[in-house]
């Protein structure tokens, strides 16, 4: 059988970070994923997909990833059923990720280093091995 969701969208919030009685991380956020057809032009509709990812995925996640950042994801689709505090029977659908990608380039608006303080170094001699 064939699951396979591959999903690019924005995270609404900042990662959660938890971990297993027996210590296994995992992590959970939500994929804001916009629509590709829109009845309306200028109300854009997103759908809220509910993501968790385990292990090395889910310490790579909370550490890189934030709120607003893209990010595609590839995984599986998953289902479970619980009931919730009325005693009521519900199912719950999230996507399990095996990979987590950055989706857009770095923001590169972080300081420069400064480079005044360095002086050119004159090799007169020849004997640098570059």
């Amino acid at each position: 059988m064939l699951n396979k969701a591959i999903l690019m969208g924005r995270l609404t919030r900042d990662p959660e970070l938890r971990s297993t009685p027996n210590g296994v991380p995992v992590v959970t956020f939500t994929l804001a994923v916009e629509r590709n057809y829109q009845a309306d032009k200028n109300n854009k509709q997103a759908d809220f997909i509910n993501i968790a990812a385990w292990r090395h995925t889910a310490e790579f996640v909370s550490k890189y990833f934030t709120k607003g950042q893209l990010a595609a994801v590839e995984g599986s689709i998953q289902t479970r059923n619980y009931q919730d505090k009325d005693g009521n029977s519900r199912t719950a659908f999230e996507v399990v990720a095996d990979q987590v990608y950055f989706a857009e380039k770095k923001n590169t608006n972080a300081a420069q280093p400064d480079i005044s303080e360095f002086e050119e170094f004159d090799d007169a001699d020849g004997d640098l091995p570059f």
